[in-house]
């Protein structure tokens, strides 16, 4: 098999008008986000807020956040809440769509998706405003890290946080509907692909100062080449459920049956959600201990801190927990059941109706655990090897999954453009295939 020519490809993109507007589109989009990452906001010292972010703020959920947002927290620019109060009001009104029964019938029409999306918006406003709030009495608990505070410092920095998140959720959605890909998760991937390349500077001088020897770099490599390849893997591998459609057709007085399809069933549904939860649950303890001051509750912080084997076990416990959790929210076994049984379709050796969503839920909840044990690995894999290895920083396996899964979608849709006008792709097979057997009547 001939293989794939890169700069034919990309000379493909070039003459596909539709497709190379799209990337342009996006391209100066994600341009104008990441210089608004590195506009001060007013009345605040970013060298002292960075200086704290240095020495003891890069861990938990405060390191976790200014991870997705570029570094824009520890800068305190315009857009330090970047896209995550949007993201945030998203998954509330998915969990709630999951809950509530109303809400979930307005997911199945036109109408009440708009309004739905309306309200996430809203909800975007409402959680910038307090997060724009919890930002300015942070920045005032910082010596040195304001110049006037006061009430007029909270409602400045709050009203400009909020402006720069609403915009940032705006240019999200232009490049939704106007450019390639989905354009929240291509501004978490860029903010996170942004800091890489600091990283690996900061890793040879590392190696050039002694404070990180051949061996341990070594040894990092090869970890991270292999969280990489699992990542790629478990991304792309889902567990193909045949299905059988009875359409036929009349061929010289005989009825053909139409050919046969699958459902795939991905081993990591969730992506990276569930260890966003168990990090956010995580570190509460200490944010309580942290903001009330109490030596009692300090002293008990210290147990949940990275590093701690409490730390690892509630860990591993959380992500498996908010796995089966997360889910079971986005997937809905009934529903695809009845959708299969009002199609005329069905899995070989399976009744239509519920017992096929009994079995459709029980391969899920199967494969769903070999999965969570990999986020598990991947969110504990980086301290675990700070700890043991000596290296005197940690990578990231959660920003990895992000950055595969988004790189991933993007490629797909953009093979999918060529496909249509009738180009050759950059993939050998001319899609995205999902690693799996097929699977018919049992596990």
């Amino acid at each position: 098999m001939a293989q794939p020519n890169p700069a034919a490809a990309l000379a493909n993109i070039y003459k596909t008008p539709e497709l190379w507007e799209k990337i342009t589109f996006t391209f100066w989009c994600l341009v104008l986000y990441r210089v608004g990452t590195h506009i001060v906001a007013p009345g605040v010292d970013a060298v002292a807020i960075t200086d704290f972010f240095a020495n003891q703020g890069a861990g938990g959920l405060l390191g976790l956040y200014d991870l997705f947002v570029g570094g824009g927290l520890s800068r305190a620019t315009v857009f330090a809440l970047g896209i995550m109060p949007y993201i945030s009001a998203s998954i509330f009104v998915q969990i709630a769509g999951a809950v509530v029964p109303t809400m979930e019938k307005m997911q199945r029409d036109e109408e009440g998706r708009k309004k739905l999306t309306q309200w996430t918006r809203y909800g975007t406003v409402v959680l910038a405003v307090v997060q724009g709030w919890g930002f300015a009495l942070f920045t005032e608990s910082l010596q040195g890290a304001v110049a006037t505070p006061g009430l007029w410092f909270k409602v400045q920095m709050a009203l400009i946080l909020t402006a720069g998140a609403v915009f940032v959720m705006w240019l999200g959605e232009q490049i939704s509907e106007r450019g390639l890909g989905n354009g929240s998760s291509l501004i978490i991937f860029f903010s996170i692909v942004e800091r890489f390349w600091p990283s690996i500077f900061q890793t040879f001088g590392f190696v050039s100062t002694g404070a990180l020897g051949l061996f341990s770099l070594a040894v990092l490599g090869m970890v991270m080449v292999a969280v990489v390849g699992g990542v790629v893997a478990v991304t792309l591998a889902a567990r193909r459920v045949l299905i059988q459609i009875p359409q036929r057709t009349m061929a010289r007085g005989r009825m053909r049956e139409a050919a046969r399809n699958f459902i795939p069933l991905r081993i990591n549904s969730a992506g990276v959600m569930p260890i966003i939860f168990a990090q956010s649950v995580i570190v509460v303890p200490g944010a309580l201990a942290q903001f009330s001051g109490n030596p009692s509750l300090l002293r008990f912080a210290e147990l949940f801190q990275p590093g701690t084997w409490l730390y690892y076990l509630l860990s591993a416990v959380f992500i498996i927990f908010f796995t089966y959790f997360y889910t079971s929210i986005i997937f809905n076994p009934i529903d695809l059941a009845e959708n299969l049984k009002k199609q005329g379709g069905f899995i070989p050796g399976v009744k239509p109706g519920a017992k096929t969503a009994e079995y459709i839920e029980h391969v899920l909840d199967r494969i769903t655990f070999p999965g969570a044990l990999f986020l598990t690995a991947i969110a504990l894999l980086p301290q675990v090897l700070a700890d043991w290895v000596n290296v005197p920083f940690q990578f990231g396996g959660t920003s990895l999954l992000i950055v595969v899964g988004v790189a991933l979608d993007t490629l797909a849709q953009m093979q999918q453009h060529l496909l249509l006008r009738k180009y050759d792709g950059f993939m050998k097979k001319g899609r995205v295939r999902f690693r799996g057997r097929q699977q018919a009547g049992g596990f």
